[in-house]
């Protein structure tokens, strides 16, 4: 196929003449897209619980307790404390998610199949995590142990007001061993100083395991991506598009012959002509019996959505004009006293039998003209009888080169030369003036025999 089908009118033509077929796959996407939420994405709810990180935080250091909320051994002894049926630690880690907020904030997400379970596993792993955080820092979540270093500082207060008093009650004299003892006692002071300098340094680093729970995770009061309406919607648009996209995949591969040439050398002959017939719609296809027929009725497969939208045509008389032409060109190539031809029409084609009826009823008898209908499956002409010749009747874009190769097999195997070829098209026919004036085309007396639709034998 041409260019002509990766062009937006074209899509809107498939649209427009399969929307049954194209709806009836949504509603289709649309359960599959719910059985998927059922069986394979369940309802999902996530529950997010922030920790608090006091002090100054480093980027890197941030990252680095990112990675311990949701390592094995936080997740793990969550999974223990929660005790859930069914549900492991290494499951649970699927569902458990960290990241790094503004505010050295670090948010704690838990996914489950209910609100409550999502509430409770953010909770269980925030306090984990805390837990965890204090153990790794050497910290301890004693109250008791809190009060530790600011005892020490009392104390080392204590003893530096002692050393005080020890140098004020030393000899004041200008001995050895007086100066010796206030210089041991100075240093010891400046010992200690230093040693509770070191401690003040040390404290803030340690006051950073004392991460807190700012508070329960909120209960989630709807899903968690995807919900099961984006699966549907989902499910519905994809199997649109993958229709659509089938439509154009099967016109772009599609070997239906369209151009004249191709179909004269399918068909080993000339062409004689175009003619149009006027059509009030988009072409059908042949209509059987059964439920699959009914099926593709009801589906509207049974219409040609490839065929392009009908063009407008002149008056009845510039039709008749082509037809007249054709049956000229046929009367030369005939001789006089047997100018007889068997006119071949596919099973199925509508346009070209129309066409062929048309052409019977303009050439008066002159040259007369025979149709039958064969099939393409098996096509099978009747035999040579007194005519000339067969012309061969179709419409481009509906058959292909085989299928065009065995109607002229069949009519050399049935003695028949093909004289010529005539395309048929459709037109989109003007109103016309008069009815009584015009000769209407699409019912004429067609010349068929007893058979004309040929036999097996």
């Amino acid at each position: 196929m041409s260019d002509d089908t990766i062009r937006l009118v074209t899509i809107g033509r498939i649209i427009r003449r399969r929307w049954r077929l194209l709806a009836a796959l949504a509603v289709v996407g649309a359960f599959v897209g719910y059985g998927a939420s059922v069986l394979v994405f369940p309802p999902r709810y996530t529950a997010s619980a922030p920790v608090l990180l006091p002090g100054v935080w480093e980027e890197r250091e941030l990252l680095t307790q990112v990675d311990i909320a949701t390592s094995s051994v936080v997740v793990d002894q969550a999974a223990a404390t929660l005790h859930w049926t069914g549900v492991s630690g290494a499951e649970l880690r699927d569902r458990v998610t960290a990241a790094a907020a503004d505010g050295n904030i670090i948010k704690i997400s838990g996914t489950a199949d209910t609100p409550k379970r999502a509430q409770q596993l953010s909770d269980q792993v925030a306090q984990q995590f805390v837990a965890f955080a204090a153990r790794i820092a050497g910290g301890n979540t004693d109250p008791e142990a809190a009060t530790q270093p600011e005892a020490l500082r009392k104390l080392v207060t204590q003893t530096s007001r002692r050393i005080t008093e020890l140098a004020d009650a030393a000899d004041p004299g200008k001995t050895v061993e007086s100066v010796q003892s206030r210089t041991d006692l100075e240093k010891l002071r400046t010992s200690l100083q230093e040693a509770i300098d070191k401690l003040d340094q040390a404290v803030p680093a340690t006051y950073k395991a004392n991460m807190v729970v700012m508070g329960p995770a909120a209960r989630p009061v709807g899903e968690a991506p995807p919900t099961r309406m984006q699966l549907i919607v989902g499910g519905a648009l994809l199997f649109f598009l993958l229709a659509v996209i089938g439509h154009l995949t099967a016109a772009r591969m599609s070997r239906r012959l369209r151009t004249q040439p191709e179909i004269a050398a399918a068909l080993g002959s000339a062409l004689l002509g175009t003619v149009d017939v006027p059509g009030e719609g988009p072409a059908r296809r042949p209509e059987g019996r059964g439920p699959r027929a009914r099926i593709r009725r009801l589906l509207g497969v049974d219409i040609r959505w490839d065929v392009p939208t009908l063009q407008a045509s002149g008056d009845e008389a510039s039709r008749q004009i082509r037809y007249r032409r054709v049956c000229a060109r046929l009367r030369d190539q005939l001789p006089a006293p047997r100018r007889r031809l068997l006119v071949v029409v596919p099973n199925g084609d509508e346009i070209a039998r129309r066409a062929a009826g048309q052409l019977v009823a303009s050439a008066e008898s002159d040259p007369l003209l025979r149709v039958v209908e064969v099939s393409v499956d098996r096509p099978i002409v009747p035999d040579r009888d007194n005519e000339s010749g067969a012309l061969v009747v179709v419409s481009a874009g509906s058959w292909t080169a085989g299928e065009l190769a065995g109607i002229g097999e069949a009519c050399a195997d049935a003695e028949h030369e093909v004289v010529g070829i005539v395309l048929a098209g459709t037109v989109r026919a003007r109103p016309t003036r008069s009815a009584g004036c015009l000769r209407d085309a699409a019912t004429p007396v067609l010349a068929v025999g007893d058979d004309a639709k040929g036999s097996s034998g």
